[in-house]
Order: C-alpha cells, then sequence, then structure tokens
C-alpha cells in the first residue's frame, strides 16, 4: 500500500481524508508542522507527499524548494501535490516552477485528489510504454551521444553523471526520447502527462521544460519549434 504524507495545518483534515483514501489503498498519515514534516520525510520513506502552500512558519513552497535541492536522491524525487487555498494561477505556476508534480486548489473533492494521486504514483513507478519499442541495445534504456535513459529504475545520465529529475520531468523527457526528432504539441504532451487545467495548458508544459533543461545544463537537447511544439534532437538512439 503506497504511503503517503500530508502536510497541511488543517488539524481537522487529516482524519476523514486518511479514511476516504483507504478505499483506494492508499496509506495517508500528517503532520501539522512543516518543519516536523520534513524531518519525518527525512527520516521515514513515503512514496508521496500532499503539501499546503498557506502555512505558518515555513510555506508550501519553501518546503518544495529545500526537498528539490536536498541531497538525498530519495527526497529530491519525491513526487509532491501541492494543495493551493486560493486556486490562484500564480500559485500553480509557482509550484511547477519549484518541482512540484501536480496541484489541486482547494477546496477539493477527495475523489479527485485520489485519482491524481494514482496517477502520480503511476507515473513514478511505469516506464514509459511508447518507448520501450526503440530502446536499444539494453532492454530498457535509451541511450544517445551524450545522455542515457533507464526507463525502467527512470534514472538518467549526462555524460555519465546522473541527473535528478522529478516523477513528471521523467516521463515528459521519456516521452521526448523516445521518438527523437518527432514533434510533440503542447496538448499531446499534456495530454499523454494527464494534464492540469485548461487556463495554464501552455505555461504548464512550458514550465516542465524548462526545468528538464536546467538540469541537463549544458547540454541542449529538447528544441522548440515555433507554433509547433517540442522535440528531442540529442542524436540518433545508439
Amino acid at each position: 500500500m503506497p504511503r503517503l504524507l500530508l502536510i497541511d495545518d488543517d488539524e481537522h483534515l487529516a482524519a476523514p481524508l486518511a479514511a476516504y483514501l483507504r478505499r483506494f489503498d492508499l496509506q495517508l498519515e500528517a503532520e501539522v508542522r512543516p518543519q516536523a514534516g520534513l524531518e519525518r520525510l527525512r527520516a521515514e520513506p513515503f512514496d508521496a507527499l500532499i503539501l499546503d502552500v498557506m502555512m505558518p512558519g515555513m510555506d508550501g513552497f519553501e518546503l518544495c524548494r529545500r526537498l528539490r535541492r536536498d541531497p538525498d536522491v530519495r527526497l529530491a524525487g519525491l513526487p509532491v501535490l501541492m494543495l493551493t487555498a486560493r486556486g490562484e494561477v500564480t500559485d500553480r505556476i509557482i509550484g511547477l516552477e519549484l518541482g512540484a508534480d501536480d496541484y489541486l486548489p482547494k477546496p477539493f473533492e477527495p475523489r479527485e485528489l485520489a485519482a491524481r494521486l494514482q496517477t502520480i504514483l503511476r507515473r513514478r513507478a511505469a516506464p514509459v510504454g511508447s518507448a520501450t519499442a526503440v530502446a536499444t541495445p539494453m532492454a530498457g534504456r535509451l541511450r544517445f551521444d551524450r545522455i542515457e535513459i533507464d526507463l525502467e529504475r527512470r534514472q538518467v545520465w549526462r555524460d555519465g553523471q546522473p541527473v535528478e529529475l522529478t516523477g513528471t520531468e521523467f516521463t515528459l523527457l521519456a516521452l521526448l526520447a523516445a521518438e527523437p526528432q518527432r514533434v510533440f504539441s503542447r496538448d499531446e504532451m499534456l495530454s499523454r502527462l494527464r494534464g492540469h487545467e485548461t487556463e495554464i495548458h501552455t505555461r504548464a508544459i512550458d514550465i516542465l521544460v524548462s526545468r528538464i533543461r536546467r538540469k541537463l545544463e549544458p547540454l541542449d537537447c529538447i528544441r522548440t519549434l515555433r507554433n509547433a511544439g517540442y522535440t528531442f534532437a540529442a542524436g540518433a538512439p545508439q
């Protein structure tokens, strides 16, 4: 049963939400103080984090920023779903830029939260299905001149050095790399990732691509085609 941690200063949220999520074989535990939640993440294994934005002492943005910069690979790649109380587009964009995998405005329907969590967990655990057809020469791997992608372990190496990506970042990179030179529109990419809300569709993809590019520097393997989308251009698979 996947183990989830909720960090939210609303003391009345965790118990009913945990009871509901058990219907979907999801085990929810909770902390109401951000620092306590961060310490618990460092001490115990969790499969995903549900993180509120508006909290005293340390807001969700700062906590997410610390996770993504943590030297512990387990924490740096932990899937994060952020809860935005105001539901403002700006909050969601900031969360994506900091490395969140998804977001959900408050108030939310528990069924939608369960569905989004299931998607995040599947995305983290499963290789990109279309990529296996071109993975050579080793099954489950994509090799290029300076980048290697292990689809089964969901790991990436640039010039032999590991690159730490979030679950969503890895899925998007593997999607592009599975079919080099093919142009993917933003709508298609969002559809394959399950997407976000309509008003920031384009912005969400642009943010994800920007995050991946920064992590792969100085390698430039994702190209933008104006008014068309993105393509992977690191050479033919080896």
